[in-house]
């Protein structure tokens, strides 16, 4: 499980970035600089959200720091949404900008998102005799390939990595489309029917795995049945 680092001066928001992080990330929240500083010397931290507005040190003062020995991912948190803060930023060294007040789901999108550009992902996911291999961009099941469009594949990589995380529509949109479209929750469906279609024609028993949470969306899970040969085993 890959170790988020949140620096924010206000207790308020680290108790929520902390309750939004958790259920999938390790979240080490602190609200002083200097122990945060200290953290990434002695610990392994994948990315690190950032406030501007601080009172020891402001956030691109911060950003520069981390710069000068780390390259983990920044993500600055501020309400500061000018375009020259923004561009500063990410002159900076900044890897994106969320404003504050944020939606959870665009921040977890957007943390997913830098993580996908920064941290070299799994080359090849097995799971259950299905194989992912996202450099030959092809998926097979026990040696049969299945073919999918950009999107299929994109959308069976997110459930593969992230397994038994659901996920909305909303998030999925974000995460296979991206932010400067305009997509309906029905297109969602649709491409998750046509995926489980596909999956189950090559053999694969896509309505164990694949699951609708309803009133949410979709998430990658393991059956019961898989789940009970596990404890007898």
């Amino acid at each position: 499980m890959k170790t988020i680092l949140c620096i924010d001066d206000e207790p308020r928001m680290l108790d929520l970035l902390t309750l939004y992080l958790e259920p999938l990330f390790i979240c080490r929240a602190m609200s002083s600089i200097q122990e945060a500083l200290d953290f990434l010397e002695e610990e392994h931290v994948d990315l690190v959200l950032l406030d501007i507005m601080m009172p020891e040190m402001d956030g691109w003062q911060v950003c520069q720091e981390i710069r000068k020995f780390w390259d983990v991912p920044i993500i600055m948190l501020t309400a500061k949404g000018e375009h020259a803060d923004i561009v500063k930023g990410l002159n900076l060294g900044a890897d994106d900008y969320v404003l504050k007040p944020f939606d959870e789901e665009e921040l977890l999108a957007r943390i997913h998102a830098v993580l996908r550009r920064t941290i070299s992902e799994e080359k090849v996911i097995n799971f259950e005799g299905l194989c992912l291999d996202r450099e030959s961009f092809e998926v097979y099941f026990q040696h049969k390939a299945i073919p999918l469009t950009p999107k299929e594949f994109a959308m069976l990589a997110l459930f593969l990595d992230y397994q038994n995380r659901a996920f909305s529509r909303e998030h999925l949109i974000h995460a296979v489309w991206g932010y400067d479209v305009t997509i309906e929750d029905r297109t969602i469906d649709s491409h998750v029917r046509n995926l489980r279609e596909k999956l189950r024609k090559s053999g694969f028993p896509a309505d164990d795995y694949l699951q609708t949470v309803w009133g949410i969306g979709y998430k990658w899970h393991k059956s019961a049945k898989r789940k009970q040969m596990e404890h007898k085993s």
